[in-house]
């Protein structure tokens, strides 16, 4: 299978997918070893995990030049780098917490009281997409590895190079290899993953997330789906208009806003809306293409060929409806990659795809409303509800906005925070996804079954006996 780099658009990379039996065989070596790695208890496991922190920290220089270029970029995937050692930690620790010893509670009956026991699923698949390679193929299987689960990692055939030396990484650590497992594949491969794991995890499109769900119900295994944003901002006149320009503009168009949780759609109270948008072209105007070079900007190619052209459709459908481009605008070709400059647009309304649809590219369209009801309702118009974001003068005038937003975790005075912050509890709202929260110790518990044992106390007759 043909890999193309997003810089060149040249095929200079291949893949060999795994065949159904190689598949199987990798699954069944997995699921030998989990035993073991579940056996070894919380403190094994940790050890085990910083010993892998330690080998990746060795690999890090390999795998960020990979990440580079299957992604086109740089400065995201050294974020990405460095976020999976601070995540290592982080679920060290949450897992040191949820995993000390406790006693016993009792129970409604004096007699009788209760032992609980937390079983990991034995294998987790994971199933992960090509914006952010490296981190949304870690973020669901650190916290499964800690629960004392094997997982086997299916990344996107788009971005597969990190493969090699993080799998290297992986190899150093002899408990943690045994457990632990990248395979290389496209959909099919992912589909055959779905028949063979006791528990899935998708990170990617809404249309391709229904498939995995309708496959997994079949099988009657838990899934759990992170899917398509439309996130939204308001910004009240309230609101300090540099500091929300800055984070708009950041929130919108990192990683060329190929991110679920990127800002797609800016709403503006009519008041400020003419400043707002001065400003905020002002600082787009300072930006630049990451070309010929990495550090020749900010902004990265567009990762994956097609879209590029939902993209370049989005745009043509807005200034075919109206929409005026001030900054940017269209699908420029450089170097044999394909490029978007970030893009204002104003004159925007609810009817236009890049107001409705995932547009997934450095796009920022602005709109003015009047009054707090009309600002919440356009942010609750489409099916997603993700994330989103509030700008205004208090903390407390934004949170109070904040609560009418459908959406499950919401930037207050800043934007994307989710991608930095990932203490926060939250689940998706509507068609962005399904399951339980990916943050904080609750996380972990996805991956395990709920045992109790109810043990009877005393030498005497219960009272319901016949």
């Amino acid at each position: 299978m043909q890999v193309r780099n997003p810089r060149t658009g040249q095929f200079d990379y291949e893949i060999q997918p795994l065949s159904a039996a190689q598949l199987l065989a990798q699954c069944a070596r997995l699921r030998q070893g989990q035993t073991a790695w579940e056996n070894a208890g919380v403190a094994g496991r940790i050890g085990a995990m910083q010993a892998w922190k330690e080998s990746f920290l060795r690999h890090r220089d390999a795998v960020i030049a990979a990440l580079s270029v299957d992604t086109g970029r740089r400065i995201e995937s050294v974020l990405e780098a460095d976020l999976l050692a601070s995540a290592i930690d982080r679920w060290c620790r949450i897992a040191g917490e949820l995993f000390s010893e406790r006693e016993n509670k009792p129970s409604a009956v004096p007699f009788i009281e209760i032992e609980q026991a937390l079983v990991p699923y034995p294998l987790v698949g994971v199933i992960s997409p090509w914006n952010f390679p490296l981190l949304l193929s870690i973020i669901d299987s650190i916290p499964a590895l800690m629960a004392g689960c094997a997982v086997v990692v299916k990344p996107s055939e788009v971005t597969p190079r990190f493969m090699v030396p993080l799998q290297a990484s992986i190899d150093e650590v002899p408990l943690l290899r045994e457990v632990f497992a990248y395979i290389a594949g496209a959909g099919a491969t992912g589909a055959e993953l779905v028949q063979n794991a006791d528990l899935i995890c998708f990170t990617g499109s809404t249309t391709t997330g229904k498939k995995v769900y309708q496959a997994a119900a079949e099988r009657f295994i838990p899934v759990f789906l992170e899917l398509g944003g439309k996130d939204p901002a308001i910004v009240l006149a309230s609101a300090d208009l540099e500091m929300a320009t800055s984070s708009l503009l950041w929130g919108s168009v990192v990683n060329a806003g190929q991110s679920c949780l990127s800002i797609e759609r800016i709403y503006v109270e009519d008041s400020i809306y003419p400043l707002f948008v001065q400003r905020l072209v002002e600082k787009t105007q300072r930006l630049r293409l990451a070309f010929p070079d990495y550090d020749s900007g900010q902004i990265g190619p567009i990762i994956a060929a097609p879209q590029a052209g939902i993209i370049a459709e989005h745009l043509r459908d807005a200034v075919a409806k109206g929409a005026k481009v001030l900054t940017g605008g269209q699908i420029e070709q450089h170097g044999g990659g394909e490029w978007c400059f970030p893009t204002v647009l104003v004159d925007v309304h609810p009817d236009m795809k890049v107001m409705s649809e995932e547009t997934f590219g450095p796009i920022m369209p602005i709109m003015p409303f009047h009054g707090i009801a009309e600002a919440v309702a356009l942010a609750n118009g489409t099916v997603y509800g993700l994330s989103g974001a509030v700008f205004a003068g208090t903390n407390e005038e934004a949170i109070s906005i904040g609560r009418q937003i459908q959406g499950g975790a919401i930037s207050i005075n800043d934007s994307a925070l989710t991608a930095i912050i990932h203490e926060g509890e939250k689940t998706s709202f509507k068609m962005s996804g399904l399951g339980g929260t990916r943050m904080g110790p609750a996380a972990i518990k996805r991956f395990m079954r709920q045992k109790a044992f109810l043990i009877k106390n005393q030498p005497v007759a219960s009272p319901w006996w016949f």
